[in-house]
């Protein structure tokens, strides 16, 4: 197992609090703390099947990619319409994150010169962005910019260079010349209600944060107050009043439009902003109205594979998910679902957030990547085949591919969190963490486990010296039987759902073995069914050549539980698979009664050859059995 280098220790060891480097100084301390906060990345290596992945994304995606090519746009300013000013920042938050984790030399050096080449860009207003000064302020300009401030915040995050936050200011203070009281309104620009623009909302509490400059938070407040003005998008009201978020406004007559007030990705993007501006604030109308929309997102749109939309917008994606469906579950949904349910999850410290991030982890945003790490897709459906996303924007890019990693970037902060004397441990797998347990202790936790692959994680604990402090463990919410001991001796009161906390005197010797319940779940609705294993949907795969993967079947449960067992036919660049028992199509003559043994795998690996040869579906068609006195209800 790799080692984390000492020398990456030290340089952090004085920022595990709030999860920023030291170089970051902010003027404005939050009124409301995060009950749990995140740690350097640099304390954890996530090893294993996860760790691949996120190494591979890193290399193939991050690393590799063309950062002039992205530039380049900033410096013609002829834009109307489109969207290029967003793939830069995208770019930068995933590939400063990905210097946080790996302290990869190569890339500070190429991080540095793309903000160089950036801040080049900028004119004398103030303005960095493609657009025409004639089309400024329309369709994706604020929205743009928006991106560029917070690649900008990072990399003063990351270097203390004074330049770059500078920059920032002239950026926003230009912005403050052209939107805001006696001037344009902001929800009346751009597209969605004026979602998009309004989505800045977040870099500009970060600035204010950074600088004190109150101008900033007063813009931030304007912003949230034009949310409930007429034509904004009731972002507080609505979400309070407990109305759905794909029921807000009238069907659109045109769907790409300013009237479309159901478009996901930006409404999460503006209740991100909206938490930063609580925890500046302390108003608690801010939390609870995102708890409230998450909750209705959770039960009304979220799929079995952590994700949702369709053409990009909630449309009650948990009751129809079953049907095909054009154009659902886009990366860059799935990787802002996850970073809300993040924000969240520091907030509140509740685990339902974090088995929500596990959820979209090992699904959606697994089968988003292409085995060779070089394509992230656009869309991840639950059935169908896999593909790249087309080119957006004249370029040889789109929004998934720029903006995917940066979920797979956030993992390695969501993994192991804490706050002073208290550790909460969320991802289990192959890892390695060293995190400081306060100023004067470290504690070393190695974890030896292919979780979810097996039931069993093995959790050594080593302190640098003996200690009394907390590690919470997240007990998953789907494991209904978890059996935990430490040192040998059975751990009582392990409940799904919840944080088990256990606090005693910690010594180097000390095991920590957990066993979750990893039993096939059965999941009906709509008179289709799905199975489910541990957080990990599994999918009918055309690779393993055991029928048409479209037929009907009846699944042979035992109360909603499904006997699974280890296939023999695991196809090439599979993670996972098992066969279960069903009786396949309509005929129940001679042999056809007996169940068959029919293969599956986990989703992510479904159809990741993206191509005819590994079609692929999660939800199968119930047969109808008609001597069934509850026949009517599938």
């Amino acid at each position: 197992m790799k080692k984390i280098y000492l020398l990456s220790l030290l340089i952090y060891a004085t920022s595990w609090i709030s999860g920023q480097n030291p170089q970051n100084q902010h003027s404005i301390v939050n009124l409301v703390q995060d009950k749990i906060m995140s740690y350097s990345p640099a304390f954890v290596k996530i090893e294993g099947y996860v760790g691949d992945k996120i190494n591979l994304v890193i290399e193939k995606r991050i690393k590799s990619q063309d950062v002039d090519y992205l530039v380049e746009p900033f410096r013609h300013k002829n834009e109307t319409h489109l969207w290029q000013s967003e793939f830069w920042g995208k770019w930068i938050l995933s590939a400063i994150a990905s210097y946080d984790y790996n302290r990869d030399a190569e890339m500070l050096i190429i991080i540095r010169k793309s903000v160089s080449e950036l801040l080049a860009t900028q004119m004398p207003s103030g303005y960095i962005g493609n657009y025409s000064d004639s089309a400024q302020l329309q369709q994706w300009d604020i929205w743009g910019r928006k991106y560029t401030l917070l690649g900008l915040l990072a990399y003063y995050d990351l270097t203390g260079d004074k330049t770059t936050l500078k920059a920032s200011c002239r950026l926003v203070d230009n912005l403050l010349t052209q939107v805001g009281p006696g001037k344009v309104n902001i929800v009346k620009t751009g597209n969605y209600r004026g979602m998009p623009s309004c989505s800045i909302l977040e870099p500009i509490v970060y600035l204010y944060r950074r600088t004190g400059d109150k101008r900033y938070l007063d813009f931030a407040k304007y912003i949230v107050e034009q949310w409930e003005t007429p034509d904004g998008p009731k972002l507080i009201s609505k979400a309070l009043a407990g109305i759905p978020v794909s029921e807000r406004f009238p069907h659109p007559s045109l769907w790409w439009s300013y009237d479309n007030g159901q478009k996901a990705y930006e409404m999460m993007s503006c209740y991100e902003g909206l938490l930063e501006l609580y925890r500046i604030t302390g108003e608690p109308t801010y939390l609870k109205a995102v708890e409230m929309a998450v909750k209705n997102i959770i039960g009304n749109e979220i799929n079995i594979a952590g994700s949702g939309t369709a053409f990009e917008c909630f449309y009650q994606g948990a009751r129809y998910q079953t049907e095909p469906t054009y154009h659902t579950m886009e990366t860059c949904v799935t990787m802002t679902w996850m970073k809300l349910c993040f924000n969240l999850l520091r907030l509140t410290e509740n685990p339902l957030y974090a088995d929500q991030i596990e959820k979209s982890t090992y699904n959606a945003l697994m089968a988003s990547t292409k085995g060779d790490g070089s394509q992230i897709a656009k869309y991840s459906p639950l059935g169908g085949i896999r593909h790249a996303g087309e080119e957006q924007c004249g370029m040889h890019i789109n929004c998934c591919n720029a903006n995917g990693p940066r979920a797979f970037m956030m993992l390695p902060r969501f993994s192991v969190m804490g706050t002073q004397n208290e550790i909460f441990i969320n991802m289990y797998g192959q890892s390695e963490s060293v995190i400081p347990v306060n100023k004067k202790n470290k504690v070393t936790i190695d974890q030896i486990s292919d979780y979810p692959v097996s039931d069993k994680v093995e959790i050594n604990i080593s302190p640098e010296k003996s200690e009394s402090f907390t590690i919470a463990f997240r007990i998953p919410e789907w494991s209904g039987n978890s059996v935990m001991t430490i040192n040998g001796t059975e751990v009582p009161g392990v409940i799904a759902g919840t944080y088990k906390k256990i606090n005693r005197v910690w010594s180097k010797t000390d095991k920590i073995v957990l066993k979750m319940d990893l039993t096939g779940r059965l999941v009906t609705i709509n008179g289709y069914q799905a199975i489910l294993r541990g957080p990990v949907v599994l999918a009918r795969d055309t690779r393993f050549g055991d029928g048409f993967i479209y037929e009907s079947a009846v699944m042979k449960d035992d109360n909603g539980k499904i006997d699974l067992t280890l296939s023999l036919k695991k196809p090439a660049n599979v993670w996972m698979a098992f066969t279960a028992p069903m009786v396949l199509g309509t005929d129940l003559e001679g042999d056809f009664r007996n169940p068959r043994q029919i293969n599956f795998c986990d989703f992510a690996s479904a159809g990741n050859t993206w191509g005819e040869d590994s079609r692929y579906r999660v939800w199968i068609p119930t047969t109808l059995n008609v001597m069934r006195e509850d026949y009517k209800a599938y």
